[in-house]
C-alpha cells in the first residue's frame, strides 16, 4: 500500500508561469532622499563645529521667530513626500527640512541648524541620518531638540508640568562637565525612537559628540522658554527675547492641537 505522506504530489494543472500571475509584482525600490544646496558647488563634506537638529515644535518655533540671520544654505530631499502647499519662503506650516547657516566672521557654516518639519518613517530614518550627519555634513558636536512621546515613557507624565531631559554618546560624556548641558538624564526603562533615535546613533557610530535633549508637554509656552534658554546657552549670540511673547494662550491647558498651533496668527 502506497504511504500518502510521502508521496510525490500530483503535478499542478497550472504552468510555474501561470502561478506567477496570482504573485503582485514587487513595487520598485524608493529612490533615496539627498540634500539640494544652494551652491551648485559646495565643498563637501561640510564640517561645521556645531550642528543644531529641531525636530520639536517648540524648537521649530524658535528657529524661525528667533533667527532672522540664518541663511538657508539646503533643503533634504524625501522623493515620496510632495512639495505640494509649500510656500516660496521658508515657513513653519511648510513640510520640509531645511538646512541654514549662522552667519560667523570666522567660518559660515560654523553653526548649522537643521528644521524637520516633515514626517520621517522609521524605514527611512537611517538614510536621512546619514545624509545629516557623516556623509554631507561632518559636524564636531551635535544638538537634537525633540519632544517625549508618552506611550514610550515609562511613568506618568502630567499636562500640567514641564519636564525636560537628555541622552548622550560616549564621546559628550568624556568631554568637560563645563561645556555639557546641565540637565537629567531620560529615566531607564522609557524609549525614544524615530528620528531623533537614528540621529543620536548616528552620532555614537561616528563618535561624534551628541546629545539628545527631550521635552514634555510639547505645546507649552514654559518649554518654549526653556528651548530658547537652551540654544541661548549653546548660542550665545541667539536673541531670544521674544520667545516668551504671546505665547500663554498656546499652553497645554488650552486644548489645542498640534495643526491649531502651527496654524496660528503666532506664526505669521
Amino acid at each position: 500500500m502506497e504511504d500518502v505522506l510521502t508521496e510525490n504530489p500530483p503535478p499542478s494543472r497550472f504552468f510555474q508561469e501561470d502561478l506567477n500571475n496570482f504573485t503582485p509584482s514587487p513595487e520598485p525600490p524608493l529612490p533615496s532622499p539627498f540634500i539640494v544646496f544652494s551652491n551648485p558647488k559646495p565643498e563637501l563634506p561640510l564640517k561645521p563645529s556645531l550642528l543644531i537638529i529641531a525636530l520639536s515644535s517648540p524648537s521649530l518655533h524658535i528657529f524661525h521667530s528667533c533667527l532672522p540671520s540664518k541663511t538657508l544654505i539646503g533643503t533634504l530631499i524625501i522623493p515620496e513626500l510632495p512639495f505640494s502647499g509649500n510656500t516660496v519662503e521658508p515657513s513653519l506650516q511648510d513640510k520640509s527640512c531645511n538646512i541654514y547657516s549662522l552667519s560667523d566672521n570666522n567660518n559660515k557654516n560654523s553653526v548649522l541648524l537643521v528644521s524637520v518639519q516633515l514626517p520621517v518613517s522609521p524605514e527611512r530614518s537611517n538614510l536621512v541620518s546619514r545624509l545629516l550627519i557623516g556623509q554631507d555634513i561632518v559636524p564636531e558636536r551635535v544638538i537634537i531638540l525633540d519632544s517625549i512621546q508618552s506611550r514610550n515613557f515609562r511613568g506618568r507624565l502630567s499636562p500640567d508640568e514641564a519636564l525636560t531631559a537628555k541622552l548622550e554618546t560616549s564621546s559628550e560624556k568624556k568631554a568637560a562637565a563645563t561645556s555639557r548641558l546641565n540637565l537629567d538624564y531620560f529615566p531607564s526603562g522609557s524609549v525614544i525612537d524615530g528620528l531623533s533615535a537614528s540621529l543620536l546613533s548616528r552620532c555614537q557610530l561616528k563618535n561624534i559628540r551628541g546629545t539628545l535633549v527631550v521635552s514634555w508637554p510639547e505645546f507649552d509656552p514654559s518649554v518654549v522658554r526653556f528651548v530658547g534658554g537652551l540654544l541661548k546657552s549653546i548660542v550665545p549670540g541667539l536673541d531670544i527675547k521674544s520667545v516668551g511673547k504671546d505665547l500663554e494662550m498656546y499652553s497645554s491647558r488650552s486644548g489645542l492641537k498640534k495643526d491649531a498651533w502651527l496654524d496660528s496668527d503666532l506664526y505669521t
